[in-house]
């Protein structure tokens, strides 16, 4: 008889193409995965992968298999979903995560989660918007809290709201009048996101259309490196207000009042559709649950 571990096993190397993606995304060994997969053909009668170049994809027999392990990978996550207890539901959670996030709300979001689906655990990456949405496309992510949307066919991109971003300096930081022109600002330099990201080309743009001029603009993938730069003047950081609560309550850093608005920054919990994603859904859900309490309780004075 069929056993359903085995269809299991091989849905996901019929989808990954990859004995070895299959057994990381089952968190198997590679060997147990051609184990099973070598069970499945010879109870079947034939061939059911053939390797094609660095690929394995299924053969006729297989792709007729594969539509019948996704419906009932989907059969058993829709009875998951209606007969089991959130208390009683497990699973090990590959979480991507925007660094903005991890400074804003996370924590809040994985105690919610805790006290929903205590047997719920996290391996969280904190990543920059590109990798994580590269981690969605190879199925190495199972959600992920990102710069969004992704806008993929198969990817839902559930909205978390905006985050404001605001021009902030060091507080020894003087202008001749503010709100500060845009030609004055100009002349600073600035601390943001990383090249490739979506706030980097908004503020060339904003400058460009203001100015007809490019400021100099130090980009980094982290954060805690925007924020220290920013407390030791080297650039003006553009940066959510709410990521440095500690050194605008000590007087560190301030809030610069300009002529240039940018605009915010915002944020989906993407993840792929999956014919066995029984929690993604739920959790994605409570992140935007979360990410409104935080909002509400965090508006701008």
């Amino acid at each position: 008889m069929v056993d359903f571990r085995s269809l299991e096993v091989f849905y996901w190397v019929a989808t990954l193409e990859s004995f070895g993606r299959a057994a990381e995304r089952l968190y198997t060994t590679q060997p147990a995965v051609s184990q099973r997969i070598a069970a499945l053909e010879e109870e079947f009668g034939g061939r059911l992968l053939e390797r094609s170049g660095r690929a394995t994809r299924p053969t006729p027999r297989g792709r007729q298999l594969l539509g019948y392990a996704d419906r009932l990978l989907r059969l058993r996550t829709e009875m998951i979903r209606n007969v089991a207890t959130p208390e009683r539901m497990s699973g090990l959670i590959r979480l991507g995560v925007s660094e903005t996030i991890v400074h804003t709300w996370l924590s809040d979001f994985i105690g919610v989660v805790s006290r929903r689906y205590p047997l719920v655990t996290f391996d969280i990456e904190v990543d920059v918007t590109p990798k994580l949405r590269a981690g969605l496309a190879r199925q190495e992510l199972d959600l992920a809290f990102l710069a969004g949307p992704v806008n993929e066919p198969d990817i839902v991109d559930l909205d978390l709201g905006s985050v404001p971003l605001s021009f902030i300096c060091d507080s020894g930081r003087r202008f001749e009048a503010e709100p500060v022109p845009a030609a004055e600002l100009a002349r600073h330099a600035f601390v943001t996101y990383q090249k490739n990201s979506q706030v980097f080309l908004q503020i060339q743009q904003a400058f460009h259309a203001a100015t007809a001029t490019t400021p100099r603009i130090h980009a980094s993938s982290s954060l805690a490196t925007i924020v220290r730069m920013a407390l030791d003047g080297i650039g003006i950081a553009i940066i959510p207000t709410s990521v440095i609560g500690p050194e605008l309550a000590r007087g560190e850093l301030r809030r610069l009042d300009t002529m240039l608005d940018m605009p915010p920054l915002r944020f989906t919990a993407s993840y792929r559709l999956s014919p066995d994603a029984i929690l993604v859904p739920a959790l994605a859900e409570i992140s935007g649950e979360v990410a409104r309490n935080h909002a509400g309780t965090h508006k701008p004075g």
